[in-house]
């Protein structure tokens, strides 16, 4: 894990190179490259790419690049530049595919929660436009509901997270007894059980809804368009024909 490879270092600058710019914009590049609802007014046919190289601060970018650096540069150097490339970014879209889905699904629900209460499909997009609503709702919806719906529609995504977690799970499946340390956890973990571990827990968590500000989802679509791919690949012994 200690060589970085072409296309990791040129991902990781490009990363930089956003979040730095993002910095100097007074939230405009959030509002053009972070991902929005896909229903939204906001949102634009760029934005799941271009939400990839978006970071909400310090810490995030630092522990995404972080992991880019350790786990990708061994699948390029196993894979080959494009072969990866294509991987990277498949995984990422995939992630804002999954998100998004589970979002529609979510929010829809909402929706016919309270058109059944009694509103127009007109008065649910006022509300979810401008937050105003009817307090009298409440006696047949719950606020948290009224709550989340405002914030998955007017929400965004962003950060390499998703393609990240693709980029995990083929690690643990091409190097499966690596052992991997955690900070918070000294201990040596082999990646094919870290792995899977942090990915359940990121289930869970998108079950539960907590702890809320992070995008479980786009993670557990990231690492599952990563499994697919990985296991085609290996399944069609696709290294014997890398694309370099």
């Amino acid at each position: 894990m200690g060589k970085i490879t072409d296309t990791v270092k040129f991902l990781l600058i490009l990363n930089v190179l956003f979040f730095i710019g993002s910095q100097f914009t007074g939230g405009l590049a959030e509002r053009l490259f972070a991902l929005y609802y896909f229903e939204n007014p906001s949102f634009q046919y760029w934005q799941p790419l271009t939400s990839m190289f978006m970071h909400a601060n310090f810490f995030h970018i630092l522990f995404n690049m972080y992991a880019l650096w350790a786990f990708g540069s061994p699948l390029e150097m196993r894979w080959g530049q494009k072969k990866f490339l294509f991987f990277y970014f498949s995984a990422g879209l995939g992630s804002a595919l999954i998100y998004t889905l589970v979002n529609y699904f979510q929010l829809h629900n909402g929706m016919d929660a309270l058109m059944n209460a009694g509103m127009t499909h007109q008065q649910v997009m006022d509300f979810l436009n401008s937050g105003s609503y009817n307090t009298s709702i409440l006696e047949s919806v719950s606020q948290d509901t009224i709550q989340d719906m405002y914030n998955t529609y007017n929400g965004i995504a962003l950060g390499a997270s998703g393609a990240v977690y693709g980029v995990l799970v083929a690690f643990g499946m091409l190097f499966p007894n690596i052992e991997l340390m955690l900070i918070f956890l000294p201990i040596p973990i082999k990646a094919k059980y870290f792995i899977p571990a942090i990915i359940l827990m990121d289930v869970i968590f998108g079950i539960t809804g907590t702890p809320t500000g992070i995008a479980h989802w786009a993670h557990v679509g990231g690492a599952l368009f990563g499994f697919i791919m990985a296991w085609y690949w290996k399944k069609n012994s696709f290294d014997n024909h890398r694309w370099n």
